[in-house]
């Protein structure tokens, strides 16, 4: 497993555990439609959310943040209605990120973004 896979994979534990430490009930993980990954889908109460979790050991190109484009922002929100179809669910959903600079499992910063878009409007 190359550096960056494990980089991660830690930084997606690193996700959920917050996550869950804030009431969040994790329904999925990777879950994948055509070419598309979303890293964590989770409940908020009743409301459904999206999670993309951007991490990187450095700062050298910039926050992890910035690495959310808007092209993959609309990959994920076809990969969301295709979940929502598959569950049939019609009601409130959202989308956050969730940006870590780890550099090791004791020594990293967990931004966590929520409602960070709305599909279509970009």
């Amino acid at each position: 497993m190359t550096d960056r896979k494990k980089t991660g994979n830690a930084g997606e534990a690193l996700a959920r555990t917050y996550l869950e430490q804030k009431g969040y009930r994790i329904e999925r993980t990777n879950y994948r439609y055509r070419r598309t990954e979303v890293d964590l889908i989770a409940w908020d109460g009743e409301i459904l959310v999206f999670v993309e979790v951007k991490t990187r050991s450095s700062q050298a190109f910039g926050h992890p943040s910035i690495f959310f484009k808007p092209e993959q922002q609309r990959r994920i929100s076809r990969a969301a209605s295709a979940y929502m179809e598959e569950i049939d669910y019609e009601w409130e959903i959202r989308f956050d990120l969730i940006a870590i600079l780890y550099r090791s499992p004791t020594d990293y910063q967990l931004d966590h973004y929520p409602d960070v878009f709305f599909p279509g409007l970009h």
